[in-house]
């Protein structure tokens, strides 16, 4: 099955190499030139333009997007569709808020195409372990699509599923996120109270190892932590800050609209926010308060 895929980073790359292996042609662009050549290298084929990618199909069109969300994935629906034809399918398989999702899918099926957004779990390591794929949309397009899925999840039986309706991939993917902040939160939480007890001299290497086999906290997530612990247990050459793709976000907004009561997610949000402030005023506002009230001593610069 031809499958045309528009951003070759890291994850796009990867799951182009997982869909050849699995018997599939991808047809790639990348603004990237390197990338577009390291797809052709690979067996695949690699093209420098939109219009030339829907050239290269010969049958139905479908064409999964990986590019940031918001407005790049509306300008290369827009560049697509002067040379789709009906029934053609556009996937949106990046991070997309599930209401552009939405909005994405009414306007694209109103000119006679087909739109299904994948929320997309695995990053770099999706090449090895398959790709976790939560995907809305209508029936028939996603029944077309079903050979690709079982190729790039863990097996043809697990790691995918059809959501529900156009926007509960991107939804379901997005809770996702939300769930991985707070536990990503409680590790670190965790394991920074293991650092900061110096009478035990701990190992935070061994614990995670140890943690990996019979505990209730075993999981690839764990894994990870304890591989990173192993080549730098004191954590160093790194700065205390952490981005956020936005997800995390739109899961406590969700959660407030619909009156979800979600603390753990939420301050595992706030938290990263707060890693990325230097001598941040509400730390400073808090210390004159004290000093102001209590006569309490004040650090200055």
């Amino acid at each position: 099955m031809q499958l045309g895929l528009i951003g070759l980073g890291k994850m796009g790359g990867n799951m182009a190499e997982r869909l050849r292996l699995g018997g599939h042609q991808v047809i790639g662009f990348d603004f990237n030139k390197e990338a577009v050549d390291k797809l052709t290298t690979s067996g695949n084929v690699g093209v420098t333009s939109l219009e030339e990618l829907t050239q290269k199909f010969t049958g139905r069109k479908a064409i999964w997007i990986m590019v940031p969300s918001g407005k790049p994935v509306d300008d290369t629906i827009a560049q697509l569709e002067q040379h789709l034809a009906p029934g053609d399918i556009l996937i949106d398989g990046g991070n997309s808020n599930y209401k552009d999702s939405q909005r994405r899918h009414k306007e694209v099926t109103a000119k006679g195409f087909q739109f299904v957004d994948v929320g997309t779990s695995g990053g770099v390591w999706g090449l090895k372990e398959g790709y976790s794929l939560m995907f809305g949309g209508d029936k028939e397009p996603v029944e077309y699509l079903t050979p690709i899925f079982e190729t790039l999840a863990p097996s043809k039986t697990t790691g995918w599923g059809h959501m529900g309706p156009a926007g509960s991939g991107h939804f379901v993917k997005m809770v996702h996120n939300g769930i991985e902040y707070g536990m990503m939160q409680a590790f670190a939480e965790g394991f920074a109270i293991f650092e900061a007890k110096k009478e035990f001299n701990l190992d935070l290497a061994q614990i995670a190892e140890v943690w990996r086999y019979g505990s209730v906290v075993r999981s690839w997530l764990l894994d990870l932590t304890a591989d990173a612990l192993k080549h730098n247990p004191k954590l160093e050459g790194l700065e205390a800050y952490v981005a956020d793709s936005g997800e995390g976000r739109w899961t406590v907004f969700e959660a407030i609209d619909l009156n979800v009561s979600a603390p753990i997610i939420t301050e595992s949000l706030i938290r990263r926010i707060r890693s990325r402030e230097e001598n941040n005023f509400t730390d400073r506002a808090l210390s004159i308060m004290r000093n102001a009230f209590g006569g309490h001593a004040v650090k200055k610069d």
